[in-house]
């Protein structure tokens, strides 16, 4: 078994042989990561897999009259398993990473990699120049959505989207470190001490309820937390704008017109 296979395996991938599947992908694709509960560290042992990348459509495609593909997304079942592939156009997820969006660093940064390439070397080594204290704003408005959600269903999934999303905002602006996973996030930053309860419970269904959990407690755990959060993001010292555009810019062009990458 790879290095590689035993890392996907590791994070609970029920499927780890990705390549048949991305090899038959229409446009080159320039890497492929897992996201989502499996990067998060709570996955089910229903859960589905999150598959993120970027894909490189021919130069013809944006320079002619046809609306270019500039995001493809499917979806398959594999021996039971739900399968989900979303990918964007380099120069669309470029776009992205120069916004203070933290889903697209971590997508570009997650350790489970079932794909890469040379170009996805070199924008891995540019993304710490676009972490600005403004991604802060991703992670705070990403819980507040995942909070609803979890008033709304009840759920355990959205409960812990929350507390992550908010322990990965508060490393990020203390570190500049983007940094998904939940279990490594709790040896950290100071968070409350269920939450390994919470995950263990995660792991049995994808949408189970959150069972006995403490309503008021939680509201005031997560309440304390987004006042930490905007203390930490008060204290950064990350820069407020994104720099290095010229280097993505010219690996954007210096990409597009070589075609295909090499792995």
């Amino acid at each position: 078994m790879s290095m590689e296979t035993k890392h996907l395996r590791e994070a609970g991938l029920p499927v780890t042989d990705l390549g048949p599947v991305l090899a038959g992908e229409r446009h080159p694709l320039l890497f492929a990561t897992v996201s989502g509960a499996h990067l998060y560290g709570f996955p089910s042992k229903d859960s589905d897999v999150d598959l993120r990348g970027v894909h490189l459509l021919p130069a013809e495609d944006l320079v002619g009259l046809r609306e270019a593909e500039e995001t493809r997304s499917r979806m398959w079942d594999r021996d039971g398993v739900e399968m989900d592939l979303v990918t964007h156009d380099l120069r669309k997820f470029v776009r992205l990473m120069l916004k203070p969006n933290g889903y697209v660093l971590e997508q570009l940064l997650s350790p489970l990699v079932v794909h890469t390439s040379e170009p996805h070397a070199e924008l891995v080594e540019l993304a710490p120049g676009v972490v600005t204290r403004n991604h802060a704003h991703h992670y705070r408005g990403f819980a507040g959505t995942q909070w609803r959600l979890f008033g709304k269903t009840g759920e355990l999934k959205p409960l812990l989207y929350t507390f992550r999303a908010l322990l990965t905002g508060i490393h990020l602006m203390r570190s500049g470190e983007v940094r998904a996973h939940l279990p490594t996030l709790l040896g950290e930053v100071a968070a409350p001490a269920y939450l390994p309860e919470l995950i263990e419970a995660k792991a049995e269904a994808e949408h189970g309820g959150a069972g006995e959990v403490d309503g008021a407690v939680v509201s005031r755990d997560v309440e304390a937390l987004h006042g930490v959060l905007d203390e930490a993001q008060a204290e950064s010292g990350l820069p407020v704008a994104a720099a290095g555009f010229d280097a993505l810019h010219d690996l954007v062009v210096r990409v597009r017109l070589a075609g295909s990458p090499r792995a």
